[in-house]
This record gives C-alpha cells, structure tokens and sequence, in this order.
C-alpha cells in the first residue's frame, strides 16, 4: 500500500486523499441513490444496500487512515535524520529549511488524521440515521 501512495508532496497526497473521500463527501447521495423510496421498496433490499455501503465506507476509511499513518510514519524518519544531520553541521542553511519543510509536512499529515475522525464521525451519522431502520447497527 505505501507505493501507492505519494508521500513527499503533501500537496499531491491531499489531492489523493480528496479522491479517496469521493464516498463520504457524498454520502447523502450514495445512501439517496442505494435506499429505495416507498414505491420501489419491494425491488431492493436496504439491508443488503446499507451492508454493502457500510462496507465501502469502512474500507475507505481504513485505506485513508493507513495512508495516512504511513506518511507520518515516513516524515517523522526523514524529520529525524535531517535532525540528527543538523546537529552535526548547523551552518548548513538548506538543511535547516529542509528540515522546517518537514517538520511542517509532519504537522501538516497529523492534522489530516484530525480531518479523518471529523469526516468519519460525520458520515456514521447520516449512515446511521438513514439504515437504522433496515439493519441492526451494533452488528456493523
């Protein structure tokens, strides 16, 4: 999974998470479109539909927060090299802007797990309060 996933331009990253969220971002759609209204309740079953998009969003989720994990994970290596680099030669003006860049960056992927629980706790709610009635949540 980590190949997948460009680390080094935050930028980039964060356009690639936006793409991920596609489904979250438009959950009210996704649930509008998979829940049949009264007229058309006898050819779809909501439960399978709210299973099948609880699956999605769960496997979203996961996708994202692992990303995300991985690219702090890798930032926090390359902050403490260049740290240790640092120490050793504190003269060296590009290293210390390379090593704030990183910093920044490291800041920058932690705030976006923030940005996960927000959008997440979002999304269980409008699932919650559209499939309560067809299946049993605390099974999900």
């Amino acid at each position: 999974m980590s190949s997948k996933y460009e680390c080094g331009d935050f930028s980039q990253f964060q356009e690639e998470l936006k793409r991920m969220r596609d489904l979250d971002d438009k959950i009210i759609y996704a649930l509008n479109t998979s829940l049949p209204t009264e007229s058309f309740k006898g050819q779809v079953d909501p439960g399978v539909k709210c299973r099948e998009l609880h699956q999605q969003l769960q496997t979203g989720n996961s996708h994202r927060q692992d990303a995300i994990k991985n690219c702090i994970v890798l930032c926090a290596d390359t902050v403490k090299q260049l740290k240790e680099k640092r120490e050793e030669s504190r003269d060296d003006i590009a290293l210390n802007k390379q090593f704030k860049t990183e910093q920044r960056k490291l800041r920058l992927l932690q705030a976006e797990l923030s940005v996960e629980d927000i959008i997440r706790e979002r999304t269980q709610k409008a699932f919650r309060e559209r499939c309560r009635l067809f299946v049993n949540l605390d099974s999900l």
